[in-house]
């Protein structure tokens, strides 16, 4: 497929990596000078430096053969024209990020409808969503939904208290035969696998569980967690973000707001109906003990700086808040996180980035999602008659090594395929895989 990415950020630039792994021809374009640089020394794709709005610069990208523009930019004025000129050369599907959610309203002058986008992002509403999935399973690190919620990824954090620590994985299963559950990841100092029925779990690993939806509870008690029930939750950062997931729990927590800026406070008083807006610094130790942090079930900390974000939470965790949830900016901080002490965590980019892979992927590939940290992929795949997958036992195909099937759904039947089983017509398939496989598993779909 012929690609143009407007925009070499971090959404831009790791878009970009991910799909050129799958053999797309990418043409990335950037004004910024060190972004360019960045992108044209590190990138296998196509940097061309220019605006996304000069019908120069995109010709010289090949606009007129081109499958589809992703326009990712921080400014909603290229973005939403980039993606008008590109209708006027016959691009078939355009793919724009705003920052302002009124382009999402059907109301509103301007929209997706009107412009003829196919699909229009709001990352902050995004992330907002991936904040309270985490709030409402407390006891996981991440909780991802495949076949319309029936499949669940849960990623959980492994302490020193479980009791099947060097336990090979095909005995772990043995002695818990009353519900299926595989172990598709193990992530152990900053390396990830893909373990085998004689692989064992160690203290700190992090693991992610393929499960059926309603075993979720069985898994959460044989790792010893306990999903807690919330009421008091403590936001710090009052922008768009901070909103929007404060707009979204106030109707059944009591939700306090933590920002520093004056005039945002008094906005944020105006907009939400419930929430208490407190004006004040998220690090001042003081102001966090007088606002009642210690009563606190839940810590979340969406500001746009990461340092922040961080050192605030670890002030949440040494203060013994249950749940704390940061919001990190920067991909690359992504894989030490865990390291430092933070368990749960979301990345707008990365959210951001799983929506537009989802939709280029969009015909066999049902969803996607990316593991915040991790260089891997989860895919839900639905096979037609006469696909190669469907052909013989899941022993007999050649599978690529770095790929596994975690999941099936048959019906409205969950069930965790082995070597025996064959994968049927329209089930839809959950596997997870490191990025160099990607292709090879889309092939045995196709």
């Amino acid at each position: 497929m012929n690609i143009i990415i407007i925009g070499a950020g971090d959404i831009g630039y790791n878009l970009a990596k991910m799909l050129s792994l799958e053999k797309h021809d990418i043409f990335l374009i950037e004004k910024s000078d060190k972004n360019f640089s960045q992108a044209a020394e590190t990138l296998d794709v196509q940097v061309i430096k220019g605006s996304g709005t000069s019908y120069k610069v995109l010709e010289k990208a090949g606009i007129k053969d081109t499958d589809l523009l992703i326009s990712v930019t921080n400014s909603d004025e290229i973005n939403l024209l980039s993606a008008l000129i590109a209708k006027h050369y016959g691009v078939r599907r355009t793919v724009v990020r705003v920052k302002n959610r009124e382009f999402l309203q059907a109301a509103a002058p301007i929209n997706a409808k009107k412009f003829k986008i196919d699909l229009i992002i709001h990352p902050e509403s995004v992330i907002a969503q991936g904040a309270v999935h985490l709030l409402k399973q407390s006891a996981a690190t991440d909780f991802i939904e495949f076949a319309h919620g029936k499949i669940i990824v849960m990623g959980i954090q492994l302490d020193r208290s479980q009791n099947f620590f060097n336990i090979p994985l095909s005995d772990l299963a043995k002695q818990n035969p009353d519900f299926t559950f595989r172990v598709i990841a193990i992530h152990r100092k900053e390396t990830t696998r893909i373990p085998g029925g004689n692989d064992v779990l160690l203290p700190n690993d992090r693991i992610y569980v393929m499960v059926a939806r309603e075993n979720v509870p069985d898994v959460i008690r044989i790792t010893g967690k306990e999903n807690v029930k919330f009421e008091n939750i403590m936001i710090l950062g009052g922008g768009q973000t901070g909103y929007h997931v404060a707009r979204m729990l106030e109707k059944d927590y009591n939700i306090k707001i933590i920002e520093s800026n004056v005039d945002k406070s008094y906005q944020l008083a105006d907009r939400l109906k419930r929430a208490l807006v407190i004006k004040g610094d998220g690090l001042d130790l003081d102001l966090l003990a007088m606002e009642g942090i210690i009563d606190m079930d839940a810590f979340i900390a969406v500001t746009g700086n990461d340092e922040t974000n961080i050192v605030s939470c670890l002030l949440a965790k040494h203060l013994r808040v249950p749940k704390i949830i940061s919001m990190i900016n920067r991909i690359d901080y992504l894989p030490i996180i865990p390291t430092i002490g933070i368990d749960s965590y979301i990345s707008k980019q990365l959210l951001t980035i799983n929506k537009i892979l989802k939709f280029v992927r969009r015909g066999i590939v049902e969803n996607v999602a990316s593991i915040p940290g991790i260089a891997a992929e989860i895919i839900e795949l639905i096979p037609n008659i006469g696909t190669k997958i469907t052909k013989k036992s899941l022993r007999e195909i050649d599978f690529p090594k770095n790929a596994i099937v975690g999941a099936v759904m048959r019906g409205n039947q969950v069930f965790i395929p082995v070597g025996k089983d064959q994968i049927e017509p329209g089930d839809k398939v959950v596997i997870f895989t490191l990025p160099s496989d990607i292709q090879e598993v889309e092939k045995l779909f196709n």
